[in-house]
């Protein structure tokens, strides 16, 4: 009777020690997964953003790991569509058995998941999306790295109005969330300056003609456009101006700054403004630190790396920091009395100090201006506060 009860406390024991093991982490591993687009319209970003947070992973892993665990990353592909994020989302959560969600991109896909990953306890860490979504109504569970539209125009709009002297300020915006958060931005920036939007105008997503839209622009005589705009129509709203003979200052927001920008459209993307907060790492750079890490990017993956390849890195550096820092105990509540009072400095790509808390869950609204000389992005500006 005695054995039979000792059995049974050592089984109770064991069940317990089992239920409070923390999903994802075990004496060897730390299990992260992330959703991307590898196969949608965006597959170009999801697959740079793989790779820069492989480039990391492996880094950290050759140097032994975090508190002598490696790490191990599960990418799944949602083809940008929400409802194959949330299948995705679960797949990782509940198969896989992930720690956290790193770097998942998309707003909508990160809306659709994030209940998925909530109800488990799993942190959404550092999506790529610029929404403010992403770090409100305030969550223990959601860190956000990005600033959002809404403040990259705020800030850039009546810096770059005023510093050229221009007056007549204008706006074509998507005709969705997204334009709307650009539109918002800039608009709530240029009253806080005293100015307004001389014209605005619109376009539906898809669209391919801009002709009508540019033309209202250049009859009221706008001398600075804000761009709501992504790869295509910021490309081809400034081809048109261009072709008309107009040519005023063009500011697009984070979602311009592309080097598929100058690569697709050429010469006339020269002189485009774009909101970032780390710089595009040309393998020619003349900053010694990127060029290097751009020519290591591309002996491994064979490719050039871009924005995207930077934040996927940055995302994983950033959460080694943190789960360094948690100790070896590491559980979501360590990882968050960790990151909660983390000050991430600035890096060799000119990301702006970012600092966290319990109720500072972004880490910098800051973001400064770049700007396409010769075909290539070019930093003229520090971070605008």
């Amino acid at each position: 009777m005695k054995l039979k009860s000792t059995v049974a406390l050592a089984a109770l024991a064991l069940s317990a020690g089992l239920s409070m093991a923390q999903q994802g982490v075990s004496k060897t591993d730390i299990t992260l997964g992330s959703i991307q687009d590898l196969s949608g319209p965006i597959a170009g970003f999801g697959k740079q953003a793989r790779l820069g947070m492989m480039l990391r992973v492996d880094e950290i892993n050759e140097q032994g790991g975090i508190n002598g665990r490696k790490l191990k990353l599960i990418v799944e592909d949602s083809a940008y569509d929400p409802k194959k994020a949330v299948l995705a989302a679960q797949k990782l959560v509940n198969q896989d058995k992930i720690f956290m969600m790193v770097g998942h991109i998309g707003t909508a896909q990160n809306l659709a998941a994030m209940p998925v990953q909530f109800d488990k306890n799993v942190i959404n860490f550092f999506p790529i999306t610029a929404a403010r979504e992403m770090y409100e109504p305030l969550n223990r569970l959601k860190y956000s790295f990005a600033a959002t539209y809404y403040d990259q125009m705020r800030n850039a709009a009546p810096k770059l109005a005023k510093d050229k002297g221009l007056k007549k300020i204008c706006t074509m915006y998507q005709d969705d969330e997204f334009g709307l958060e650009v539109m918002r931005g800039a608009e709530a920036g240029l009253k806080a300056a005293g100015m307004s939007f001389t014209e605005t105008t619109t376009y539906k997503r898809g669209a391919t003609d801009f002709s009508s839209q540019v033309t209202k622009m250049q009859a009221a005589g706008c001398e600075m456009v804000v761009l709501g705009t992504i790869i295509r129509e910021t490309i081809g709203a400034i081809g048109t101006a261009r072709k008309l003979g107009y040519n005023p200052v063009f500011l697009g927001s984070s979602a311009a700054y592309t080097d598929l920008i100058h690569k697709l459209g050429g010469k006339a993307m020269d002189g485009l403004y774009a909101t970032m907060t780390v710089q595009n790492p040309y393998t020619d750079e003349a900053s010694q630190p990127i060029r290097f890490w751009a020519n290591k990017y591309k002996t491994k993956f064979n490719e050039d790396p871009t924005v995207f390849s930077v934040y996927g890195y940055n995302i994983i550096d950033t959460f080694a920091k943190a789960a360094g820092k948690a100790g070896q105990n590491l559980t979501t509540d360590t990882f968050i009395k960790a990151m909660d009072s983390m000050t991430i400095p600035p890096d060799m790509f000119g990301s702006a100090e970012a600092t966290f808390s319990a109720t500072k869950r972004l880490g910098s609204d800051k973001s400064r201006l770049s700007q396409i000389t010769d075909g290539k992005w070019k930093v003229v500006s520090d971070y605008i506060k």
